[in-house]
């Protein structure tokens, strides 16, 4: 073998998606093998039909082993004709010459009446198959462990951010519903998908292979049939792309769409949505990880997350990779349809072929990003105390809305000094309340807490607020609106990808329990 036989990409710059699962379902070798699946998939409609001499299938099926074929070789190869379709069937009818030993003729039946976009269209909707099957089960994995944090901590108080700074009062069992909520969601919407089979013909008008259903296609100095088969009057082109696309477990479509681009701009957004979800979850545990913030961490495994310099260093590198992936994803899916609105006349000259790598890449990236984020739900330590802890830094402050909405109407309308002359007098109560908040910050942040409660009590006269009352306003479970029925409604919206929890959500959504 040569340097370059043996030296291919293995994902050395793309940590996230260097695996053994990502190489075997989206790597050269597995386009290949999706290639020449779609080829024998073919060759099987044509002789079920009729339209190849019988016993065309199997020969084909035995030449289409991905084993017999040199990936490197046949790369290059494709320099001359502009896509690997074209010198694969040379190859592939080669071997099918060598197998048809009772000389049936079955060479004829490879390719007849197809075109290179055909076959290449059809096998990436084949290898999207396989991956997306794979992803979904990632993503189902990681969305059930999730719930399970979503249940487990609905009570769990933490701290929201806006804008970075702390807000308002809030769950970590929120947090991880709404982290469930993305991926739920873009995974339902990557389900729904369906990948079309492609058929069309040299210019997208079938007529090849109207010729060939009428017996008089001609193939290496023969014809095809004899016109006289089991087709003959009874089966359309359209027929035969029906059946190639149950073989491949593709969609039927009811017309060639080689210029068409939307069935794969839409599985290039469905992938892009998958990171987006999953990046939005580890941008949010690369914040929560960090050493001053303290409040969940990554499953450690021995040698992961190590530094090549600092000893002590705990790198929190499953999001980090699930990170790149999510600043990647969206310039590849913008490459689909900056391809998909250049597809000039009925094939165009280079916007199909910058397809091809884009679509790939988006595979590796989601199915990689699926697989972390899988571990990262499944083993994140989530530690309560750190939350309390960071919740109670900004003290009562954190409750100002919530005693804003209690009491400044019972402040409208009185007096500050008790004589109802000056300025003060005229201020409504929000007004009044805003200045004890600005003033609050004034003090160092240390004693900003026991500032607030102070200045807030002298503001507030206790025959209109009284001071268990006032406790109740800067209690922070108290200020907690709907959050636990928000989670409720998320998980129940999404019962497929709940897991266990799934039981408990239909259950919740039915109204059999009330959570």
């Amino acid at each position: 073998m040569t340097f370059f036989e043996t030296d291919g990409d293995a994902g050395l710059l793309s940590p996230v998606s260097a695996s053994p699962l990502v190489a075997a379902l989206t790597g050269d070798r597995a386009v290949l093998a999706a290639i020449l699946k779609v080829e024998a998939a073919w060759a099987a409609v044509l002789d079920e039909a009729g339209l190849a001499p019988a016993g065309s299938a199997a020969v084909v099926a035995a030449a289409a082993d991905v084993q017999r074929y040199d990936v490197a070789g046949l790369a290059v190869r494709a320099q001359g004709g502009g896509n690997p379709v074209i010198p694969l069937l040379a190859d592939l009818r080669e071997q099918v010459r060598n197998l048809d030993t009772a000389g049936l003729g079955a060479v004829r039946a490879v390719h007849t009446s197809l075109t290179s976009q055909d076959v290449l269209d059809s096998a990436l909707m084949v290898l999207a198959t396989g991956a997306i099957r794979e992803l979904l089960a990632e993503l189902r994995s990681a969305t059930a462990a999730l719930a399970g944090l979503a249940e487990t901590h609905g009570h769990t108080l933490c701290v929201a951010r806006s804008l970075t700074q702390h807000s308002l009062p809030y769950t970590f069992g929120l947090r991880a519903a709404q982290w469930f909520s993305g991926l739920a969601a873009a995974a339902g919407r990557l389900e729904a998908l369906e990948l079309p089979v492609q058929t069309g013909g040299a210019a997208g008008t079938l007529a090849s292979g109207t010729v060939l259903i009428d017996g008089a296609v001609l193939i290496d100095g023969a014809v095809l049939t004899d016109g006289a088969g089991p087709a003959a009057g009874t089966l359309s082109p359209f027929d035969l792309a029906d059946r190639l696309a149950a073989r491949l477990g593709l969609a039927p479509v009811p017309a060639p769409w080689h210029s068409n681009r939307l069935a794969v701009t839409s599985l290039g957004d469905a992938l892009a949505a998958v990171t987006d979800a999953a990046g939005k979850m580890a941008a949010d545990v690369l914040f929560l990880s960090r050493p001053e913030v303290a409040e969940i961490a990554e499953p450690r495994v021995a040698g992961r997350g190590v530094s090549s310099a600092m000893p002590q260093k705990q790198n929190p590198v499953l999001s980090v990779l699930i990170r790149s992936a999510a600043l990647q994803a969206p310039a590849l899916a913008a490459q689909l349809h900056l391809s998909a609105a250049n597809f000039n006349d009925e094939r165009p000259d280079g916007a199909w072929h910058s397809e091809w790598a884009a679509l790939r890449q988006l595979l590796r990236l989601a199915l990689g990003a699926a697989v972390q984020l899988r571990e990262l739900a499944e083993g994140m330590a989530i530690f309560p105390g750190a939350m309390r802890r960071n919740l109670e830094l900004g003290g009562p402050l954190l409750l100002s809305e919530a005693v804003n909405a209690a009491v400044a109407p019972l402040l409208d309308g009185t007096v500050v000094d008790g004589t109802g002359a000056g300025p003060g007098a005229a201020r409504t109560g929000k007004q009044r309340l805003q200045a004890v908040v600005d003033e609050t910050l004034l003090a160092p942040a240390a004693e900003q807490a026991d500032t607030y409660r102070a200045l807030l009590r002298a503001a507030v006269p206790e025959e209109l607020l009284s001071d268990a009352r006032l406790e109740e306003l800067l209690n922070p479970a108290n200020y907690l609106g709907q959050a636990a029925e928000i989670s409720r409604r998320i998980l129940a919206a999404y019962p497929e990808y709940t897991g266990q929890a799934g039981a408990l959500a239909h259950q919740i959504q039915n109204g059999a329990s009330r959570g």
